[in-house]
């Protein structure tokens, strides 16, 4: 049975003078559906995300978000929604309840259904214990749990996460991850991520767009998009040279199916690379060079998007961006 969709866009696209940060893109988001966007840092996600979200009116298309065009009646989009930007924005001079109480106040939620709605919103980010405490107390992770609780105070029907891990370490993120997996399961909330790690997506999202340069490359399931490549592993070597020998043995190898030739490292698209390495690392040998490394992995991902892109997306450090001027948007632009 096809699900309601919560998000519909069409060839939504916002450009800044000459530069298209957004461009042409189109997709559906069903209900209860846990979807990412994925992609490097500047590819166009939070600029989406901020049309998605009423903050930025589209250059051009269009889009519906739970109930309404974004264009044409933000203020009804804005009531059915839950925003977590990049950038922290809880207050650090108040308490955790404090910051949630206003918060429900904004959307008009009475003093006894505030209450309730925040100490299950608590208990359920594992905050009990700290909610009185002042915000400025928590660490990373503590306060990026805060601040996804505070946007479901009001109940929405989408959430929208913005890099919700962003900066964080491994195991405040796993923390994160492990609330969200439940929100999903139990409120059958419909939820947008944005995201550039791969892992983030490959273990949350039932279905993944990747985006770069504003426009979507890629759309499926993970399964779906890693099937879509040849080979079901990569072999990694580094040798000393790849020669034109080297490269001519491998590619007449039946179980390799593509290679990539980054310098010193070839990557081999193969099937079985377990089975299939020590022919691999043979034939670089019988071709005359010496194999310096040799690994083996399963496709993610990550190998989707270098598939289509011919490059790698890497973690960059955090920055501190502020959500309504935008990553990769022009300050002049901006204001």
């Amino acid at each position: 049975m096809e699900r309601n969709r919560a998000i519909s866009v069409n060839g939504i696209s916002k450009r800044f003078g000459k530069v298209a940060a957004v461009d042409n893109v189109s997709f559906d988001v069903s209900e209860g559906e846990f979807f990412g966007f994925l992609g490097p840092n500047g590819a166009g996600k939070t600029t989406l995300i901020r049309m998605l979200t009423t903050l930025l009116r589209p250059s051009s298309g269009s889009a519906v978000v739970a109930c309404c065009d974004v264009a044409r009646d933000p203020a009804a989009v804005r009531r059915e929604i839950g925003v977590v930007p990049q950038a922290m924005t809880s207050d650090l001079d108040l308490t955790g309840y404090e910051n949630m109480d206003i918060y429900g106040r904004f959307y008009g939620l009475h003093s006894r259904e505030r209450g309730e709605r925040i100490s299950h919103l608590l208990e359920m980010v594992g905050l009990t214990g700290r909610g009185h405490d002042l915000v400025a107390t928590y660490s990373g992770g503590m306060r990026r749990r805060l601040e996804i609780a505070r946007v479901l105070v009001h109940r929405p029907k989408i959430l929208f996460l913005d890099e919700p891990t962003i900066g964080l370490d491994p195991q405040s993120r796993h923390v994160v991850w492990d609330f969200l997996g439940k929100l999903i399961g139990e409120d059958s909330m419909t939820i947008f991520l944005t995201t550039h790690y791969m892992e983030e997506a490959e273990t949350l999202c039932s279905r993944v767009a990747i985006i770069d340069t504003g426009k979507i490359i890629a759309l499926g399931s993970p399964d779906e998009l890693k099937a879509g490549i040849p080979g079901n592993d990569i072999i990694t070597l580094t040798v000393t040279e790849v020669t034109q020998a080297i490269s001519g043995r491998l590619g007449e190898l039946p179980f390799v199916h593509k290679m990539v030739i980054e310098e010193t490292t070839l990557r081999a698209y193969v099937d079985y690379g377990a089975r299939n390495l020590p022919a691999l690392m043979d034939e670089v040998r019988h071709a005359g060079g010496t194999v310096l490394s040799a690994t083996v992995h399963e496709q993610s991902l990550e190998d989707v998007f270098i598939h289509y892109t011919g490059k790698s997306i890497r973690d960059e450090e955090a920055k501190k961006v502020s959500f309504f001027i935008g990553a990769g948007i022009p300050q002049k632009l901006g204001r």
